[in-house]
């Protein structure tokens, strides 16, 4: 699934659900976030964030996954709730050089 965050009239951002990559983590119950896109309006990637895990959830996904080059801060993330869970596997699923993160347990995401 897809979701869009406007500011106003204005499509300021998308993101992209579907199943995981990896292999190992397409189980049916995990949910990874695959693309996420924003012009740069303040907030928009935390909203989007936020978004696809609160419709994840309801969809009756138990597990929610994304995933950010190591050069990248992280701050949407964690601004929507999400912990550092290390960097990933090198393999064919994952490039070298990304960092997994996976929002709080409990099914609850701001």
């Amino acid at each position: 699934f897809a979701v869009a965050c406007y500011d106003g009239d204005r499509l300021c951002g998308v993101a992209i659900c579907g199943r995981p990559v990896a292999r190992y983590l397409d189980d049916g119950l995990t949910l990874e976030i695959l693309r996420c896109c924003t012009d740069g309006t303040g907030n928009a990637c935390s909203k989007l964030y936020g978004a696809c895990c609160r419709i994840g959830f309801v969809m009756g996904y138990d597990r929610i996954i994304t995933y950010t080059l190591a050069s990248e801060t992280g701050a949407s993330l964690r601004a929507s709730g999400f912990a550092f869970d290390g960097m990933a596997r090198h393999g064919r699923a994952s490039a070298a050089g990304t960092t997994m993160w996976l929002p709080p347990s409990g099914n609850t995401v701001g």
